[in-house]
């Protein structure tokens, strides 16, 4: 019993734990350091241009308010140009912001649809290229392409713009619009010849300025290209309504009181008795009701030799209309 064999390591009892110390704090792990952007490179890609040119712009009129300008530009402008070809000014029809430019969306319909299928047709052009530019296809075939447009822009720029003060004027009636074009082909010539000499370079720090700049010249080509626009269709309503004087309504008025109208063809008939007067008036064509007043033409109007007849829309007159 109390032998030892001899080689028999003798067993020993582990020590206990050593009780850990009420007062020592608690491990935390050290938070992570917060990653850091990689440094630019030359092949970073270049930022969205356009949208910084479209904050720079919203400083001073969004899209939505030079459309608006636009819009309410050209009615005035056109209605102006038919009123003073009929012989009257355009502030005697009384017209409010609203008809100015719901007199203007019928003429500019077929414009803007052209300016927006375009517009289409260059975004989808524009992608195309710069794909291959990516690709590194075809970068000496689009290089001279771009060279050529910035050519071709400046010269008919020019020229348009020759045209426009020379003494007379010979502009063409969209002259202002195509040297907006001309101006917007160069600018997109120079930005290819320069996306295909640096495929992937960093844009250059005067991008939005440029770009900004731009914008507003061709801001200012296209107030000016409606102003054009807007006369030559004011004219051509007048040359219509020459033409068309027949086709409007026919107006016949009632009045208690002589109205005393002396435009050619209109007949005044007593159609009342001594008690109760009462005066017809024919001949007359309605033109526009506005302003708080009826505006007639005569039977054979011309600008030559034709009257407006301008009567009050209130109860003193009783209007009858007839095809």
């Amino acid at each position: 019993m109390g032998e030892t064999h001899e080689g028999a390591t003798p067993h020993t009892a582990a020590p206990p734990p050593s009780p850990a110390a009420p007062d020592a704090p608690a491990a935390v792990d050290a938070p992570a350091p917060p990653p850091t952007a990689p440094p630019p490179t030359a092949d970073a890609p270049e930022p969205d241009v356009w949208a910084k040119v479209l904050k720079a712009i919203s400083a001073f009129g969004p899209p939505i308010t030079i459309g608006a300008a636009l819009l309410l530009y050209f009615g005035w402008a056109r209605s102006d140009a038919q009123a003073r070809a009929m012989g009257l000014d355009v502030s005697m029809f009384g017209y409010s912001a609203q008809d100015y430019m719901l007199r203007s969306i019928s003429s500019l319909f077929v414009p803007l649809v052209v300016l927006f299928v375009l517009a289409i047709a260059w975004l989808v052009g524009d992608r195309a290229l710069r794909r291959m530019l990516d690709a590194g296809r075809h970068v000496r075939a689009i290089r001279t392409v771009a060279l050529i447009a910035v050519v071709a822009g400046i010269v008919v720029a020019l020229a348009l713009a020759v045209g426009a003060f020379a003494s007379p004027p010979v502009p063409p009636l969209y002259g202002p619009y195509l040297m907006a074009l001309a101006v917007l082909v160069a600018t997109w010539g120079s930005r290819l010849a320069r996306a295909a000499r640096h495929p992937g370079g960093a844009p250059s720090q005067g991008r939005v300025l440029e770009t900004t700049l731009v914008a507003c010249l061709v801001t200012l080509l296209l107030f000016w290209g409606t102003a054009e626009f807007a006369q030559a269709r004011g004219q051509q309503l007048v040359q219509s309504l020459e033409r068309g004087v027949d086709s409007l309504p026919r107006g016949i008025l009632y009045s208690a009181t002589p109205l005393s109208i002396a435009a050619p063809g209109v007949e005044e008939e007593s159609v009342g008795t001594e008690e109760s007067p009462l005066y017809r008036y024919t001949g007359l064509r309605l033109l526009v009701v506005s302003g708080g007043r009826v505006f007639f033409v005569h039977d054979g109007w011309t600008r030559a030799q034709g009257h407006v007849v301008v009567i009050p829309d209130d109860d003193s007159v009783r209007f009858e209309f007839q095809n």
